[in-house]
């Protein structure tokens, strides 16, 4: 693409250092995978570039999310035949039972067969071509398969087979808008050329084009080779530079004016720099979805199903526009975001029958049980210039880690290209969490994306853990007016305790972080214990195991600290959102014990916080990869983050309070162990944890 967006203008037009004549040609060819320039692969830097070419597998993915909701757009994505071995573009081939014939663009797919990777084969070029062409055919495509070595005649046939395919797009278009409502065969073409075609045909007498040795650099060393350096020549000569630029290096006029006018140049698309087509959600006031909470602990009907009535009308807002989808591998109902299937359905063009729901031909949902898919059609949808949630279960979101990191890089580079215009953020949420995957068992209980997530650069990620539905209102919506940013948004779906007012709530997630004063009795006195947490349930226990200690020991000073925003707990030198040392110091002190119940595993936090001045205080308890089938309050017994474990671990970290202590501690180790004979035998929690709610008079 650089050689492209150089030869038709818009490469020189952004960068006019690289001038079209001989020494923008120098700078050019300097800068290509050379320290100080550009990538070898297709990088933001390249203008036209909207998917990176460093990582395979995502190609077709983003090509749909580019064309959902863009009715008349046609991505043409060329896939490997290397890429085509990875999952995520074998699954990306049935994208085509979830396109719109009329009121999305179109994907033409050319899946390029040149026969090898990097020293092997590949597989779709080594099967017979009846068998290939019955796959895509299975797949429901309709596939036109073109191939040669001689590259005028190779030239001429590709001219008249696009012909084919537009004419062929067409007439879809046209039958689907007369009331055509059967699912298209869309055209694909398969190209098969040599691998290094017109490069050297034998390098030290060995065998490049048409070989695995074409792959990358098929002349290694030029520079030290004299007989390298003049096969390098003779292949660069073949192309008759001297015919097609002028003699002060500028492309000559009669092939200068092939290239189409102003945005319809490659690197003029204005799809490609989603930024500048982006337009504002119309956004509904997320307080009128709020919680009405009578008492601190009122149970809320779960906290995704109170956000699913304000996603909804987001969708009915946008309805016109087109601009918002939600994306998901199956789980949108199961994350009860029930309320969405108000006004709309699942995007779905395949066959259905009478039993199924919310499958329509055109639908706001898109869902697929791919992770992978699901990731690469809202990415293709972002960068395009639209809006876009991720609904997730929590422990399965590790299958889209390298998207994720490929995305974070993305914007991370963009952000510093001024030319590029700022995106749509990538909203993740993830419900099904660690705590409430009681019923499924270890496999679905793992909370470590979000030490993936923080990684990246602190200019990109942004990591939420609203511990009630109406912080949760309040986080979503800052999510989904932001822009460039990751967001990642943990919150439960199951009915849960609700603690703070929308007009708290409001407050509270606006800061960050903050202290509970109607939980603490430490006011206008030095806290002898801070009681900290981040997440629903490590503040459902942390709650629990304050009232534990106040009721049991009304002299001891207890702070409460919430966090919504797991970034605050950084430096801000290291974090925008990062408290700076005083204004932490002053949450937690500088010299009392800190026990920190965690949503996640317990290290993330002592690596956010280990240049703090009372780090060495800091105690966490979080999940540490203990689980099983078993009830609730069971999965935080097994990783010690339960009420009973907190207030254990309170009493070891104040030895002052001596031998006063001896019957409390013996009263939580009873508890503990009442608790597994009682589940042992009734397969669910005791009373006292089901039934437990948060009084105010301590």
């Amino acid at each position: 693409m650089v050689a492209q967006t150089y030869l038709e203008g818009t490469y020189s037009e952004i960068y006019p250092e690289v001038s079209q004549d001989i020494a923008g040609l120098t700078k050019l060819f300097k800068q290509f995978s050379f320290p100080g320039g550009i990538p070898s692969h297709v990088s933001p830097e390249c203008p036209g570039s909207m998917h990176e070419g460093g990582e395979l597998g995502y190609s077709l993915s983003h090509a749909f999310g580019a064309v959902f909701d863009n009715p008349g757009l046609i991505v043409a994505c060329v896939v490997g035949d290397g890429e085509a071995e990875t999952g995520p573009l074998a699954t990306a081939w049935h994208s085509n039972k979830f396109l719109n014939p009329i009121n999305d663009g179109v994907v033409l797919p050319i899946l390029h067969l040149n026969g090898y990777k990097i020293a092997n084969p590949t597989v779709l070029a080594r099967i017979p071509e009846a068998e290939l062409l019955n796959l895509f055919n299975g797949y429901g495509w309709k596939p036109y398969l073109i191939e040669g070595y001689e590259p005028y005649e190779m030239h001429t046939k590709m001219a008249h087979l696009l012909d084919q395919v537009i004419a062929d797009i067409i007439d879809i278009k046209q039958q689907a808008e007369n009331g055509n409502n059967y699912r298209p065969r869309w055209p694909m073409i398969i190209l098969r050329t040599p691998k290094g075609w017109t490069g050297p045909k034998t390098v030290d007498g060995l065998q490049v084009e048409g070989s695995f040795r074409a792959h990358q650099v098929p002349i290694s060393d030029p520079a030290e080779t004299p007989d390298h350096l003049a096969e390098l020549e003779k292949w660069l000569r073949s192309y008759r530079p001297e015919e097609l630029f002028d003699e002060k290096g500028k492309l000559v006029a009669e092939l200068a004016a092939l290239a189409p006018d102003n945005e319809k140049r490659m690197g003029a698309n204005p799809h490609t720099n989603g930024g500048l087509l982006l337009k504002d959600l119309q956004m509904p006031d997320f307080r009128k979805y709020a919680i009405n909470l009578k008492e601190k602990g009122d149970t809320g009907p779960g906290d995704t199903f109170v956000l699913g009535s304000f996603i909804r009308d987001i969708i009915q807002l946008n309805m016109k526009s087109r601009n918002f989808r939600i994306f998901g591998p199956d789980e949108t109902l199961s994350n009860k975001l029930n309320a969405v299937f108000e006004v709309t359905n699942r995007q779905w063009n395949a066959i259905t029958q009478s039993t199924d729901i919310f499958l329509e031909n055109e639908g706001r949902v898109l869902e697929m049980l791919s992770e992978h898919q699901c990731e690469g059609w809202l990415e293709g949808y972002l960068l395009t210039g639209r809006h876009g949630l991720f609904n997730c279960y929590e422990a399965f979101i590790h299958i889209i880690d390298s998207m994720f990191n490929q995305h974070a890089k993305w914007l991370k580079v963009t952000a510093g290209l001024p030319w590029r215009r700022k995106l749509a953020s990538l909203n993740i949420l993830l419900a099904s969490h660690v705590w409430r995957q009681d019923h499924n068992g270890f496999t679905h209980q793992d909370p470590g994306f979000i030490d993936h997530v923080v990684n990246k650069k602190a200019s990109v990620v942004r990591v939420y853990l609203p511990p009630d539905a109406n912080c949760l209102l309040s986080v979503m919506d800052h999510c989904l007016r932001s822009k460039h940013y990751v967001n990642v948004v943990i919150a439960g779906k199951h009915p849960s305790p609700q603690w703070l007012s929308i007009e708290e709530a409001t407050i509270h997630c606006m800061k960050g972080i903050g202290i509970w004063g109607w939980a603490s009795n430490d006011e206008g006195y030095a806290p002898d214990l801070v009681m900290a947490c981040a997440g629903d349930v490590p503040t459902l226990e942390t709650l629990a195991a304050v009232e534990i200690l106040r009721t049991n020991l009304p002299k001891l000073r207890i702070r409460v600290v919430n966090v919504v925003d797991l970034m605050k707990l950084q430096p801000e030198q290291e974090h925008p959102h990062g408290l700076s040392d005083d204004d932490f110091d002053a949450l937690f002190t500088i010299d009392k014990p800190v026990i920190f119940a965690f949503h996640a595993y317990p290290w993330l936090v002592h690596r956010l916080t280990y240049r703090r001045t009372n780090h060495a205080n800091i105690h966490v308890r979080g999940y540490k990869e203990e689980g099983t089938i078993t009830t609730p309050f069971d999965m935080t017994v097994l990783n010690e983050m339960d009420r009973y474990h907190l207030v254990l671990d309170a009493l070891k970290r104040l030895p002052n309070l001596g031998s006063s202590t001896a019957y409390l501690k013996q009263d939580m180790e009873e508890r503990l162990i009442r608790h597994k004979f009682y589940i042992s035998e009734n397969g669910i929690d005791m009373q006292e944890i089901r039934d437990w709610k948060w009084s105010d008079n301590k």
